[in-house]
């Protein structure tokens, strides 16, 4: 460690602990301090500018700079800084999003509970479903299904649900009955020759040989996101979710739908289940819903749940499940003027008409020699890397290849998420032409680096 006394990045390692890092390589290298934002960017402690092409956690939709936002939570934190939605008891601007979410709502809901993370909503999600059938009467039918490299969250149920090692591994997860099912990548794990319906159909067969395998009275939900985010911006093959709800519907089994990174026009659709035809259950949001301004979440639930969760707090009589900061006023002011905003200056337009120039200059670096496949929908993207064009063989050890790649973007003033060597794009949706211009300039200049390390190296394909 080589850092001035006191100075932020010393200070950030001797006390912070950072989530999604390898910590011992952070001892050695510090953070990028950021200390503020303006529209797509970023600054440094240096004020260096950088374009933050994930917008955040997939999340800063508004950019850095919304003032709406920060005039509407200081209104209401002046006005009512707290309150909560325990023993019968709430506040108008809770109410007021609860109907606005269940009035835009991408299939019919009843009702929302709110929490503050994704993670908190799936997690509730699934609690709810065990709620739910215990009121029926179904005891067994409790297991849930989620797919391999899904991403749900990192509470102990909703990181169970995520089908990702790194958030097994050591942690002692995936808890009893989670189970994972197929990814849905078809240019990773289709057969060769293999169309994209041919593979749609084996993933929808091996889901309900699965769930027979476990026996249909025992299954109880199955959580997907539209597009797979975090697993590395996986698109659905398509007719793949026609036919996963065929299966779903055969044997009374609950579909959730993660619309935690999908939601709110990040597909070039209010919803990501409009964009893929999904018709679910339930519905989980969070991240883009106040524009990441202000954590808030919810999970939206069905009416036939709903009743169910009534006759069972009856007899119970209390709904036993809840949290302190659920629907705080102050997140609930800002995303409601978050999707006035939306609404207002017609975001989801936007995105249908700038995604084009993001999804075709992505699609140019396909002939690239580092690049295996570029995939995405909307304003939501990834570029993966691999050793061998032909045989699409990945870079081992993986991840370094992509490390390297995300510093030289850095150097060049470009912020992304390196998985791997899946390069994730999920710029703020204000993102102008230009801005998308500069983005795939620098990123260009990036892969052109790296290529030229990669041959240094001897890392590249005989």
């Amino acid at each position: 460690m080589n850092f001035l006394p006191n100075s932020a990045k010393a200070r950030d390692v001797a006390y912070f602990l950072h989530p999604y890092t390898n910590l011992k390589t952070h001892e050695r290298d510090g953070p990028l301090v950021v200390t503020h934002g303006k529209g797509i960017y970023v600054y440094d402690e240096d004020g260096k500018a950088y374009i933050e092409g994930l917008a955040g956690l997939w999340c800063t939709s508004l950019g850095f700079s919304e003032k709406r936002l920060v005039k509407a939570a200081a209104a209401q934190m002046d006005r009512l800084p707290f309150f909560y939605s325990f023993f019968h008891r709430g506040h108008d601007k809770g109410i007021d999003l609860a109907e606005r979410l269940i009035k835009m709502a991408p299939a019919p809901m009843s009702k929302v509970l709110f929490c503050s993370s994704g993670s908190e909503a799936n997690d509730a999600a699934i609690k709810l479903i065990w709620y739910y059938n215990n009121a029926r009467g179904l005891p067994k039918k409790k297991k849930i299904i989620s797919r391999k490299r899904a991403y749900h969250g990192v509470t102990i149920a909703s990181a169970s649900l995520t089908g990702l090692p790194a958030n097994h591994m050591d942690f002692d997860l995936p808890i009893e009955r989670i189970l994972h099912t197929d990814c849905p990548h078809h240019y990773r794990f289709a057969a060769p020759g293999q169309t994209e319906e041919e593979f749609a159909t084996q993933c929808a067969e091996n889901l309900e040989k699965l769930i027979l395998a476990e026996d249909p009275d025992t299954v109880a939900g199955f959580f997907a996101e539209p597009v797979m985010g975090a697993g590395g911006v996986i698109v659905p093959p398509r007719t793949y979710f026609e036919k996963i709800q065929a299966v779903l519907r055969k044997y009374d089994i609950l579909l959730v739908a993660d619309e935690v990174i999908c939601g709110f026009g990040r597909t070039g659709n209010m919803w990501g289940c409009e964009t893929f035809g999904i018709k679910p259950d339930m519905v989980t949001v969070a991240k883009a819903l106040t524009s990441a301004y202000l954590p808030l979440a919810a999970t939206l639930v069905s009416e036939k749940m709903y009743r169910a969760f009534v006759s069972e707090s009856e007899k119970i009589g209390t709904f036993g499940h809840g949290h302190t900061y659920a629907a705080h006023p102050v997140c609930c002011a800002v995303a409601l003027e978050t999707l006035d905003i939306y609404a207002e200056r017609d975001i989801v337009g936007h995105v249908r008409r700038v995604a084009p120039r993001f999804l075709d200059g992505l699609g140019k670096f396909a002939d690239h020699p580092l690049v295996g496949e570029v995939r995405g929908v909307g304003l939501m993207a990834a570029v993966e890397l691999v050793k061998d064009k032909k045989t699409k063989a990945p870079f081992d050890p993986a991840g370094r290849v992509g490390a390297y790649l995300a510093a030289r973007a850095q150097d060049h003033g470009l912020l992304f998420r390196a998985n791997g060597e899946m390069l994730a794009f999920s710029p703020p949706l204000i993102i102008t032409a230009e801005e998308i211009d500069l983005l795939l300039e620098r990123l260009g200049r990036a892969l052109d680096e790296t290529t030229e390390w990669v041959r240094k190296e001897g890392l590249a394909a005989a």
